[in-house]
């Protein structure tokens, strides 16, 4: 495509003529466009800037695709990644005094996290951009690996330069193989974070709490194993006996979400620090800035979702890319009956996802459409 900022602003200002609407001046800050898909993406200065390309109904950059001959246009307002980026800064210096703190061997994927954030600092709009990096990452890892195993027929410096590191994984006969734990649901959220923790080079070990079909039904016990199945990583459940809580829940004496996850958090924290693995990821979307490094014990815990600021919706889109389906209904089976058996606790899950909208996790849109299966 090879068209001005100047000549797409007249382009949008004459197409929204054309379609009846009112004639206000239209603001870019500048495009970013993918030959090789055909996507253009539009930055402007803020949300009614945006608003103003869009259109009603999405009239607008619909004649415009159009228009232009290119496959999708997508648009952001600069002003929506101004708090995402300055959490990614928080965060980012919490994990530069972090990583002084680790042997060579458990550096690596620190060091790699180090580098994907930087990367999303700067290029904080796409996350098909963060996708493509994080394959890099993970080709450049594999392609490191490769070559210590090789390392007799490509010479001995490499198989010297790692030394260091072969004797600090196998020191520890106790030590299971791992260097993370990534705490995996099902959802797309702990989806996501098992597919950027393996491309990092964490090596993770999937582990999955179960307390029963009621909150861990099999549709989600299939998302998860077909998942690890496709990456290649092993995946370890935990049984555990929530029947107090669903027994509570069920009777209308509390909400069983925030029980529910402190039994889940616990559990796996549990498993991590009597294996000795240094790491334990989560999915946690919320915890942003330099509360997504967060150390228990001898273990580290990394919420990479918050880590690199990402919003649900670019969650959805890692996840798809590798397969997992999204889902509409809000929360377990469990949930759901409670909604239907105790109708006053949907309000306490109702605040629960506003509480994901102001953070800006969610999107207006999407926050409607959980609230709506909740009531």
């Amino acid at each position: 495509m090879n068209i001005t900022k100047n000549e797409l602003i007249s382009l949008i200002s004459k197409i929204r003529r054309d379609i009846g609407h009112k004639d206000v001046e239209v603001e870019i800050s500048h495009l970013i466009f993918d030959n090789n898909k055909g996507n253009l993406l539009i930055i402007t200065p803020d949300r009614p800037e945006k608003s103003v390309i869009i259109g009603k109904g999405g009239w607008v950059v619909g004649r415009l695709r159009e228009e232009l001959g290119i496959n999708s246009i997508h648009v952001e307002a600069n002003s929506d990644f101004i708090v995402p980026v300055y959490r990614m800064k928080l965060a980012l210096a919490k994990l530069e005094k972090i990583i002084s703190d680790y042997s060579h061997a458990e550096k690596e994927p620190l060091i790699n996290l180090s580098k994907l954030l930087n990367f999303r600092i700067k290029n904080p709009y796409n996350i098909e951009l963060l996708i493509e990096k994080l394959q890099k990452i993970h080709t450049k890892s594999n392609k490191i690996r490769v070559d210590e195993n090789n390392s007799e027929k490509i010479g001995m410096t490499i198989k010297e330069v790692q030394k260091e590191r072969y004797n600090e994984i196998y020191a520890n006969d106790n030590k299971l193989d791992f260097s993370a734990v990534v705490a995996l649901s099902g959802g797309v959220d702990s989806g996501a974070s098992l597919l950027i923790a393996k491309m990092l080079g964490f090596n993770p070990l999937a582990v999955t709490v179960d307390p029963g079909k009621i909150i861990l039904p099999p549709h989600f016990r299939n998302s998860a194993e077909n998942l690890t199945r496709k990456l290649g990583v092993k995946h370890h459940y935990l049984d555990v006996d929530m029947q107090e809580i669903i027994d509570g829940s069920l009777e209308g004496r509390f909400h069983p979400c925030g029980m529910c996850s402190k039994t889940i958090e616990r559990t796996i924290l549990t498993y991590t620090q009597e294996n000795n693995i240094p790491f334990l990821i989560y999915g946690d979307l919320l915890s942003t800035g330099a509360n997504s490094f967060q150390k228990e014990g001898d273990v580290l815990r990394i919420n990479l979702p918050a880590v690199l600021s990402l919003k649900k919706g670019e969650v959805k889109n890692i996840a798809l890319k590798w397969g997992m389906k999204k889902r509409t209904i809000y929360g377990c089976p469990l949930i759901g009956q409670v909604h239907k058996n105790q109708p006053h606790m949907r309000r306490f899950s109702i605040q629960r996802v506003l509480r994901e909208t102001r953070a800006g996790v969610l999107e207006p849109g999407e926050a409607l459409a959980q609230i709506k299966g909740i009531l």
